[in-house]
C-alpha cells in the first residue's frame, strides 16, 4: 500500500503538466498565458483538479498514518506554550523589577550630578570671592600707601605690582 502511495505521488511529481509548479522561479502570470495561448484551459483545469484531488487524498493519508506523531507533537506545542508563557511573565516580572531599581537608581544619580555641579560653581563663586577680597585688601593699602606721601612709594610699587599680577 505505501508503494502505491508513492508512485502516485511520484507520477503527480513525474507529470509534464505539474512540472510547471516545481519551478523554484514559477510565474502564474506566465504558465496562464501560456495556457490560454494554447487554448488547452479546459483540459489543464481537469488535470489540475485531478491533481489537487490526488494530493489531498495524499495528505489525509499521511495524517492517518501519523495521527498519533501529530498528536504528539500538539501536545508537545501545548506544554511548550505553557513555558513559553511562564517565561513570558517572569520576564516581565524581572523587567518591572529592573525599572524599580532603575528609578531608584536614576533619581540619586540625578540629584548627585545636580549637587556636583552646584558644587564646583560654589567653588568658582568662592575663588572669585578671594581674588575680589584680596585686591580689595591690596587697593586699600595702596590707597594708605599714596597717602603717606613719598616715604611710602616703594611699598606703593609693591602693592601696585601684586595688584598687577591679580
Amino acid at each position: 500500500m505505501e508503494d502505491g502511495r508513492e508512485a502516485s505521488t511520484n507520477s503527480l511529481l513525474k507529470d509534464e503538466c505539474y512540472a510547471d509548479f516545481l519551478v523554484k522561479d514559477f510565474d502564474v502570470k506566465t504558465y496562464t498565458a501560456q495556457a490560454i495561448h494554447h487554448a488547452v484551459i479546459a483540459e489543464q483545469l481537469a488535470k489540475l483538479a485531478q491533481g489537487i484531488s490526488q494530493l489531498d487524498k495524499e495528505l489525509h493519508t499521511q495524517v492517518v498514518a501519523r495521527h498519533e506523531d501529530l498528536l504528539a507533537q500538539a501536545t508537545g506545542i501545548e506544554s511548550l506554550e505553557g513555558v513559553l508563557q511562564m517565561m513570558q511573565t517572569r520576564i516581565s516580572a524581572l523587567q518591572a523589577a529592573v525599572d524599580r531599581i532603575r528609578t531608584k537608581i536614576v533619581e540619586p544619580y540625578n540629584k548627585i550630578v545636580a549637587r556636583i555641579t552646584q558644587l564646583a560653581r560654589l567653588q568658582g563663586a568662592c575663588d572669585l570671592l578671594r581674588r575680589i577680597i584680596r585686591i580689595l585688601y591690596l587697593s586699600k593699602r595702596l590707597q594708605g600707601q599714596l597717602q603717606g606721601g613719598s616715604r611710602e612709594i616703594t611699598k606703593a610699587a609693591q602693592s601696585l605690582n601684586e595688584l598687577g599680577s591679580w
